[in-house]
């Protein structure tokens, strides 16, 4: 049996060769950093800011079209952009008395005394800490004279405003262990060690472990006989860092960052174990890890009332757009479900 065991562990580093090259994809995902994307005027314009950077009023500016609804995504909580009352072509041209009225979802006209919406004295549009509430259908109507001789000309302008989030992702490892009999007290007293160690390596990243799945079964080996085996399948996820008394707000503590320091020291404490197995002098332990059977993937998920469509969103392909009425997402999913009852941004049931 030991020898069956340590060859099952030679048989392992060959597949943790093949297992290093598939983690490297993820990994390299988390060293791009938040950034400024601006789309042409006529299909939409999504802004995303390194965290704690504040927008200039003058670093982008958007502007309408008359042929349809130009879309526009807002991260939550931040502050949007200049929504200019004007397209591309007549924000380079001089207007006489220019008059301009916003209305905002379910036609309400946007008042200049709005605390958390701005209009400004040329008209653009300014949302101030961006609320789930302030997604809509917003219509600006333009009045002016081309020159001082001509007519008064009229223009009508609609944007689709949206809240979006970042994605709320996370690692899920798998990992088997050599196990003790399936029904012995020992698999579920390890179990509970794993997890302790795990939890507490990733503690001071305000990180968190979460077991998925644990099961025993029993395994034919190749030109040997059976053995027992624990398949284990955990989460590491980042906490919240920005509530609390003391919100952090170092660019280290940011959720990326965290997890990829969470993620680098999970896979030492695997490398770590078969380390010291490869030096033991004495026959192998009963539970032990096996070598090159830990496996990770990249999970996105979205906040519940928030999905990603890459079809309906495609200038906001990976973010987590807030559901429009007529769907909704009631979990951590990735889509926004189909619901007709659902008559609001952000639905979280389908009633």
């Amino acid at each position: 049996m030991e020898a069956s065991a340590r060859g099952r562990v030679r048989r392992g580093r060959r597949r943790a060769r093949d297992a290093g090259s598939r983690l490297s994809g993820p990994a390299v995902l988390l060293v791009l950093s938040a950034f400024l994307v601006r789309a042409p005027p006529s299909v939409g314009y999504l802004i995303r800011l390194p965290r704690g950077f504040h927008l200039s009023q003058d670093l982008v500016k958007i502007v309408g079209s008359t042929n349809f609804p130009v879309r526009v995504y807002v991260m939550l909580h931040q502050r949007s952009p200049h929504v200019l009352c004007a397209t591309q072509q007549l924000r380079n041209e001089e207007l006489i008395d220019p008059s301009y009225q916003w209305h905002g979802p379910r036609g309400k006209i946007v008042s200049v005394e709005n605390s958390s919406i701005q209009v400004t004295s040329t008209g653009s549009l300014v949302f101030q800490n961006f609320e789930e509430a302030m997604s809509g259908v917003y219509t600006c109507f333009l009045e002016y004279k081309p020159t001082v001789e001509e007519v008064v000309k009229n223009l009508q302008l609609k944007y689709l405003v949206y809240a979006y989030r970042e994605p709320h992702y996370y690692y899920q490892f798998t990992a088997r262990y050599h196990a003790a009999p399936c029904n012995s007290i020992y698999n579920i007293s390890f179990e509970k060690k794993l997890l302790q160690i795990l939890s507490k390596l990733v503690l001071d990243l305000s990180c968190e472990i979460s077991l998925l799945k644990s099961e025993c079964h029993r395994v034919k080996m190749q030109r040997a006989g059976l053995q027992n085996e624990l398949f284990f399948t955990f989460s590491v996820s980042s906490l919240d860092t920005e509530k609390g008394p003391k919100p952090c707000k170092d660019p280290n503590c940011e959720s990326s960052k965290r997890l990829s320091k969470a993620k680098n020291l999970i896979e030492r404490f695997f490398n770590q174990q078969v380390e010291v197995l490869g030096k033991r002098a004495e026959p192998l332990p009963e539970i032990y890890y096996i070598e090159g059977t830990l496996q990770m993937v990249w999970i996105n998920r979205c906040f519940p009332g928030y999905g990603m469509n890459a079809l309906i969103h495609p200038k906001c392909p990976e973010c987590c757009v807030i559901c429009s009425p007529g769907s909704y997402n009631p979990r951590d999913g990735i889509q926004c479900l189909q619901c007709n009852n659902s008559l609001v941004y952000g639905a979280k049931a389908c009633l």
